[in-house]
């Protein structure tokens, strides 16, 4: 008899942190490897951010908050979903929870039954097939290719909607790709989703701030207001203000669903970390401008990546709008032979040949679920995306 529950047996680790895990392996045994499998900003947290921090363990902010949030760290996200999105939210319609993971699970875990259906465009994020599994849920994913940016269209959204849909899982920008939706192509799809009453949609909006486009970053529930009350909009501290570790996430929503997230929250982990959301409150209320310059090094690293993957026989890299990831099409390498050999048949053969022979880390299109394409982040120096692209340049090469 199995000890393990049915659910936990629906789900697969996390295929970005494994990566990363064996990243730290190697380099522990002096293995000269280059990370770039890892989805955290290379920048550290703003001093200003710290500083709130370290006054609130001086000032005692050290006991439990209520469930889902300080009032002052509310407050704070309702100003800002007001000042950046246009989006008016009452502390209720709040969650604050520990990161944006959470904000996701908590949504799924309080509103799917079995047999109810989530759209998910791929290349997706990796854990949120995996959450939909968890909660019983069934993922129905929307294939698209580099050949149309990495974005579905209305008439694929339209194909994918049955009476079992429950929630459509928008990204953008996008983790993997960093694809991001102008507010025409939100309309178009909101257009689609607003007959179908039963539908919501939930916007992980968690790289906003990391944004490149010709095009103003919108959200679907500020270009769709008719779509508000059936949207959870996501978002969170990780990505922009550099506090991966802090592990802050929040959204805003529909009081109902606000509620029935607070309740899951209040039997599993209950309330973030204290100090982490007195930082979170510093980092929405304070001075913005520092994301300026980032974003303008995070840029420079992307055109330099694109314009080296674009020179390497075999794959082919779209131009992203925003995030800090490329995600090149692979298709091209495919049944080509390494030295030693062996076949290259899938895109975790080929990121298993970039490790072990050019000694770089990427993450395999497979565990997006777009294949054959690989994810590179490029939230490093621009010294060391020159050296991993050299490698992986020559790694290609090698094939036959």
């Amino acid at each position: 008899m199995t000890k393990l529950s049915a659910a936990i047996g629906r789900i697969q680790p996390s295929a970005t942190m494994a990566m990363s895990g064996r990243v730290t392996e190697l380099k522990a045994k002096g293995i000269d490897v280059i990370g770039l499998s890892a989805g955290e900003p290379d920048f550290d947290t703003p001093d200003f951010v710290k500083d709130a921090a370290i006054k609130a363990i001086r000032d005692g902010e050290t006991n439990y908050t209520p469930v889902d949030g300080t009032m002052a760290l509310k407050e704070a996200i309702v100003a800002k979903f007001a000042r950046d999105n246009d989006l008016t939210y009452t502390p209720k319609q709040v969650s604050v929870n520990s990161g944006g993971k959470q904000s996701l699970f908590n949504a799924l875990v309080a509103t799917l039954d079995p047999g109810d259906e989530v759209i998910i465009p791929a290349p997706y994020w990796v854990s949120y097939p995996d959450i939909v599994n968890f909660a019983g849920g069934t993922p129905v994913t929307i294939g698209a290719g580099a050949e149309q940016n990495y974005k579905i269209t209305p008439e694929q959204l339209e194909a994918a909607i049955t009476p079992k849909t429950k929630w459509l899982i928008l990204n953008s920008p996008s983790n993997p790709t960093g694809a991001a939706y102008s507010a025409d192509e939100l309309k178009a799809l909101g257009a689609v989703i607003l007959p179908h009453q039963n539908m919501m949609v939930m916007t992980d909006d968690m790289y906003e701030h990391i944004w490149y486009a010709d095009f103003p970053f919108t959200t679907i529930a500020q270009v769709c207001p008719e779509l508000y009350d059936r949207t959870l909009t996501v978002n969170g501290c990780s990505k922009a203000y550099a506090m991966t570790g802090w592990r802050i996430g929040y959204a805003g929503g529909p009081e109902w669903l606000i509620g029935a997230m607070r309740k899951l929250q209040s039997q599993s982990t209950s309330n973030p970390c204290s100090i982490s959301q007195a930082a979170a409150v510093a980092a929405l209320n304070g001075p913005q401008d520092f994301l300026v310059e980032r974003n303008t090094a995070f840029e420079k690293r992307r055109d330099l990546v694109v314009s080296m993957i674009n020179d390497t026989p075999g794959l082919s890299c779209p131009t992203p709008e925003g995030a800090f990831y490329v995600y090149p099409d692979a298709s091209g390498l495919m049944g080509k032979t390494t030295p030693k050999g062996a076949v290259i048949e899938s895109d975790e053969d080929l990121i298993t040949y970039f490790l072990d022979e050019a000694q770089v880390a990427a993450v395999h299109g497979a565990a997006f679920g777009l294949s054959p394409a690989f994810r590179i982040s490029y939230a490093t120096s621009e010294e060391i995306l020159t050296e991993a692209c050299t490698r992986i340049q020559r790694a290609c090469a090698a094939l036959t």
